[in-house]
């Protein structure tokens, strides 16, 4: 199986590029293919924008092979041929954006089995703010105020991004809606990469990882690993 990076807001961001350079070489090195998947920018017309941003990013990190698949709606999730060029990937990035778009247009869709697939087969899944919050079983809607099924890539657990800035308000709201789940918060400009030999989770970027558990919560800062209590889930 390959790896998980969740991110928590500010991507292609001068922060985020120790993240992101581990990611790739995890991944195999610059010259593999990495792929953005922009469905989340796509209901208020930013998919262009950030794709391009993205692509213009990792490129200014040494990556060879970058382009965004147009995965915007329900449809093109679907599409077989958009399917395969995901799975082909070693780097799969979702952004952020709208994340009850995201996970409803990716939920069950060739697009989402593509990810698993190339997941299966070694590759980095990551996504940042809503491209994270959707990897995990639950995921907070702050439209409606409820919480939803995400896509379950782990288990057990609800992403907090821009733990810095808004995300924090949302703990405990989320502590009572979702009691014994792990609620994970992720300052922007900060990331959390499955990478170590054991699994362990370590934090990259300018900010940290702010870890709830029942039993209270835990800081863990930039170049700190800790352990989950859930495994990414094998959907095999």
């Amino acid at each position: 199986m390959g790896f998980v990076l969740l991110e928590g807001g500010r991507e292609f961001n001068a922060g985020m590029a120790a993240a992101d350079k581990r990611a790739m070489v995890v991944c195999g090195g610059r010259a593999q293919p990495i792929r953005i998947i922009p469905a989340a920018a796509a209901p208020d017309h930013n998919h262009g924008r950030a794709t391009a941003n993205g692509v213009g990013w990792f490129q200014s990190l040494g990556a060879a092979d970058v382009r965004a698949v147009d995965v915007i709606d329900r449809a093109s999730a679907d599409r077989a041929d958009l399917a395969k060029e995901i799975e082909r990937a070693r780097l799969v990035f979702v952004l952020g954006g709208f994340t009850r778009y995201l996970a409803e247009t990716l939920s069950e869709s060739l697009a989402w089995q593509a990810m698993l697939s190339a997941h299966r087969a070694g590759a980095v899944i990551g996504g940042s703010s809503a491209g994270a919050m959707v990897m995990c079983e639950h995921y907070f809607d702050p439209t409606s105020g409820n919480v939803l099924p995400g896509l379950n890539l782990l288990p057990k657990v609800c992403v907090l991004p821009h733990h810095d800035t808004f995300g924090k308000d949302w703990a405990p709201r989320l502590t009572r809606l979702l009691p014994g789940r792990l609620l994970i918060g992720i300052d922007e400009e900060t990331g959390m990469l499955n990478d170590g030999e054991a699994g362990q989770w370590t934090v990259y970027g300018k900010g940290a990882v702010t870890v709830y558990e029942p039993g209270g919560k835990t800081v863990f800062q930039r170049g700190q690993q800790f352990v989950l209590p859930v495994e990414v889930r094998d959907h095999s």
